[in-house]
């Protein structure tokens, strides 16, 4: 682990890193975690016969939107001119569950790790909103950045 945190000063006060003097550069973040629900809930999701409609459509829409408003969640996070966010799903029986993955692209002065971890976060969240009404059980696992690229920091790849 490489030295200070950025988000506070010599005080130790929370404050907003100023990027202004960083290069603009592309940049891209992947995020990934599943949901592991009753074999049940895997079937009504596969099936599309969820009683709210399409679950995987509306999660996803959910994670995109989820990426566009981060600096509205996170508050010491810049607003990005994010310019790709996709959210795609893998469907798993031996979970039972779906495997998520989000990734978010701008060209700027810092990366979009917190809006992929925030897609693939909400669309898991839109998952068990929506079919919490058969199955109460249902968890959100190991959400975390596989990939990272552009900037001063280079390219990370989780192993």
């Amino acid at each position: 682990m490489a030295g200070k945190l950025s988000h506070f000063d010599a005080k130790g006060d929370a404050h907003m890193v100023d990027v202004g003097a960083k290069p603009v550069t592309d940049r891209i973040a992947v995020a990934r975690c599943h949901i592991a629900m009753q074999p049940e809930t895997f079937e009504i999701i596969a099936q599309g016969h969820a009683k709210k409609g399409d679950v995987l459509g509306a999660a996803r829409l959910a994670g995109i939107m989820a990426a566009k408003r981060t600096s509205d969640l996170i508050p010491l996070c810049h607003p990005l001119p994010i310019t790709k966010v996709s959210v795609d799903f893998e469907a798993d029986p031996d979970l039972p569950g779906y495997r998520i993955e989000a990734t978010v692209k701008t060209t700027g002065q810092t990366g979009v790790e917190m809006e992929a971890l925030t897609a693939a976060s909400v669309t898991a969240l839109t998952v068990y909103d929506m079919t919490k009404a058969v199955d109460k059980s249902m968890q959100i696992r190991d959400l975390r950045v596989v990939l990272k690229d552009g900037g001063k920091s280079g390219r990370f790849e989780a192993p």
